[in-house]
């Protein structure tokens, strides 16, 4: 068995492990320089945080065992296909890779596929579904929300 097949194998004993215990069937391991950094599985049922995904609360865990928002040289090892939010968030930590058991295909008929969101996504702002807009907000006199914090004291 390969190392990839082993932490894959560990993502989805997780994962099935919070299936059995009521959550929902997604697991993630962090590895990094050979070893786990962190675990994590989807908390969604538990927390009623749409945003805690098995992936993104693995990030979250490395970050605060590490103390660092950077995770370069980090690998993630999900059960399922990661939803854009999870990839977004592992692209921002620097997670420069990514390996996935179960793909959007294999969750689609349970209805545990993000492949629509992706499709949406992919197209431009004016024709996702949900309403974006540019809208500039500036007061009189405001030198600048950005301009601001890169002149702010550093410390």
């Amino acid at each position: 068995m390969s190392t990839t097949e082993h932490y894959l194998q560990e993502a989805v004993r997780l994962a099935r492990a919070n299936m059995m215990a009521g959550g929902r069937p997604f697991g993630a391991v962090i590895v990094r320089n050979g070893e786990v950094v962190a675990t994590g599985v989807n908390e969604m049922v538990a927390t009623n945080d749409p945003t805690a995904h098995a992936e993104l609360v693995a990030v979250r865990a490395a970050s605060r065992k590490l103390g660092s928002p950077h995770l370069s040289g980090a690998a993630v090892y999900a059960s399922g296909h990661p939803c854009p939010m999870c990839m977004a968030a592992m692209r921002l930590a620097g997670i420069s890779e990514v390996y996935y058991a179960y793909s959007n295909d294999d969750g689609a008929p349970f209805g545990l596929s993000t492949a629509a969101i992706y499709a949406d996504l992919a197209k431009p702002f004016a024709e996702q579904s949900m309403k974006i807009r540019h809208v500039p907000v500036r007061s009189a006199g405001d030198s600048g929300l950005y301009q601001e914090w890169a002149a702010r004291p550093k410390g």
